[in-house]
């Protein structure tokens, strides 16, 4: 069973930047697409950036040219880069990785969370 854990986040004025991180752990045959959402009060969650795990990467308009997303080698952990942030970009961010098991089963696996702040 793969495990997800965030970290990174954080309060900070607008304009500033934060970088998140996620790390995995547990067996896994592989560890697939990962991601990075996040969900305000009130709001329903979305999709912040994914990243395959040759490296391909998709960015939410509302953060392209501001936000990075990054895997490293072994891809089992994603990171996240936040510059220029602006008080809309506060929420808590979720790690999110679609996982194949052992047994060749894929699921969806969610982190718990970190909460970031950006204060106007």
């Amino acid at each position: 069973q793969v495990h997800l854990v965030e970290s990174g986040g954080g309060l900070v004025q607008a304009g500033g930047s934060l970088r998140l991180s996620c790390a995995s752990s547990g067996i896994a045959f592989s560890i697939n697409d990962m991601g990075w959402y996040r969900q305000a009060p009130g709001k329903q969650r979305e999709l912040v950036a994914t990243i395959t795990s040759s490296g391909a990467t998709n960015y939410a308009d509302s953060v392209k040219g501001r936000f990075t997303i990054s895997r490293d080698s072994a891809k089992i952990t994603v990171a996240l880069q936040m510059n220029s942030l602006k008080p809309e970009d506060t929420a808590v961010y979720y790690c999110n990785a679609l996982v194949l098991t052992l047994s060749q089963r894929t699921l969806e696996v969610w982190g718990q969370g970190t909460l970031v702040t950006v204060s106007s």
